[in-house]
């Protein structure tokens, strides 16, 4: 393969009424430049070449390693494509143009339309598609169902209006002729833009070959230039998502109001309940349970894990563990197998060892609690001192009583006990039992 990409992303996107770039937008979860640009990379594309306009600055922050030249000015796409014109000299390949706001693209198209190409021995292939309602889009005109040009809407008279084949807006082109054609376009139209689609009139008055490939769903196509069509774009990928979650063995309750982003992976058997969140890298096991308001965030699952009403974010979790409701994982947390974590705990930077229990109203930071330790109600590891964290480490076979402080940095051993309402600040050895209180005085007659 000799293929290289082009990928316009230089535009203002003023509808999309926003402050951030257009092509930055997410869907499901990932940029959408960033989708157009993995997906040329998945293909075979031996280098891909961001054209960037406006606050260019801000999409190398997410696309950092790209190459890519500037369009200083938007005079239209040919005038982008004028400017990447150095990076092709020399090139006897294959050039493919794709818009950076089209991220229901597949890779199957692009490989498909690419192998179309070389197949048909064509100069320029142009990815096609039908529309009832074409409005808008640049219109596939046709002799003897050969193409003779695209005409633009606001170029186009009545009879092309009515033409329901449609520009995607995706070209294999022979880099070469190209780059021949490129010097010849001019900007002599209601707009006053250098158009990238005056390059197939030039080629058929050429006598170039110059085919259509045909794409039967549109959706892929989809250009967002609004905050509704990003919408739009949002739900169709995750129906494509969820469906493909559910044709590997996942149980989706309601598929409609379950959000999983892209790069989430669900073993055989899972359930996923209404209102769930999956985002980032996050893995899950098989024959887990994810109930309804659970958000989870590039974290590890375990296989056999019941999650209800609970946040983790970058975390992992083992299997046979149980959390929530009204949990909260904070990053660099670690429970292994069967650990149990309850209403409103907290843990943030600790490991719990197999079998730990904490039941409720807890907070666990910069801590390793041993093995089958169980943590009573309100017991809190004060782990920062204001300017620095300390760690709390507590053994195996514990019982840490209820309203507990523990002051860092303290060490709790094997077999101990703390007495409830206690606030621990030296060391507690194995086999011990350490009590931490206020005598309890009693007023006789107070009421009165």
């Amino acid at each position: 393969m000799s293929l290289k990409t082009l990928i316009l992303a230089a535009g203002k996107g003023t509808r999309m009424k926003s402050d951030l770039p257009k092509v930055l937008h997410k869907v499901c979860g990932v940029p959408m430049v960033k989708k157009i640009t993995d997906i040329c990379s998945r293909i075979g594309s031996e280098e891909n070449i961001l054209i960037l306009g406006h606050k260019k600055e801000e999409i190398l922050k997410v696309l950092t390693d790209m190459e890519y030249v500037v369009q200083e000015e938007q005079l239209g796409t040919g005038h982008a494509v004028i400017q990447a014109k150095e990076k092709l000299n020399g090139f006897d390949g294959t050039v493919m143009i794709l818009c950076g706001d089209t991220p229901l693209l597949k890779k199957e198209t692009l490989e498909n339309l690419y192998k179309f190409h070389k197949s048909s021995n064509a100069t320029t292939t142009i990815l096609t598609s039908i529309y009832e309602n074409p409005f808008g889009y640049g219109r596939i005109v046709k002799q003897n169902n050969k193409v003779v040009g695209i005409v633009e809407e606001k170029e186009a008279t009545k009879e092309i209006k009515a033409i329901k084949e449609v520009n995607a807006g995706v070209y294999c082109f022979e880099a070469k002729n190209l780059l021949k054609a490129l010097d010849k376009i001019d900007n002599d139209n209601e707009k006053g833009e250098y158009y990238l689609t005056d390059v197939i009139g030039i080629d058929v008055a050429a006598g170039k070959v110059v085919e259509t490939f045909l794409l039967e769903d549109n959706d892929e196509i989809l250009g967002i230039n609004s905050k509704i069509e990003l919408e739009k774009a949002n739900c169709i990928m995750r129906d494509r998502i969820n469906s493909s979650h559910m044709e590997k063995g996942v149980i989706l309750i309601d598929k409609n109001n379950t959000y999983i982003e892209e790069e989430v992976e669900i073993g055989e058997d899972t359930v996923i309940y209404p209102g769930a969140l999956l985002q980032g890298k996050t893995s899950i096991g098989k024959n887990c349970e994810i109930l309804g308001n659970t958000r989870i965030i590039d974290c590890k699952i375990g296989s056999s894990v019941r999650i209800e009403s609970s946040i983790l974010e970058e975390s992992i979790v083992e299997s046979k563990v149980t959390i929530g409701p009204f949990a909260h994982l904070r990053p660099k947390s670690h429970l292994k197998e069967e650990v149990h974590i309850g209403n409103f705990v907290e843990v943030k930077k600790s490991t719990l060892e197999k079998g730990v229990k904490a039941g409720h109203l807890t907070y666990l930071g910069d801590a390793i609690i041993g093995e089958k330790t169980n943590i009573g109600a309100g017991t809190i590891t004060c782990n920062y001192d204001g300017k620095n964290k300390f760690k709390t480490s507590i053994g195996k076979n514990a019982f840490i009583g209820s309203d507990t402080m523990l002051v860092a940095p303290v060490n709790i051993g094997d077999n101990s006990l703390v007495g409830a309402g206690s606030v621990i600040t030296k060391d507690v050895p194995e086999n011990a039992l350490a009590v931490s209180r206020s005598k309890q005085v009693i007023k006789f007659d107070w009421r009165k």
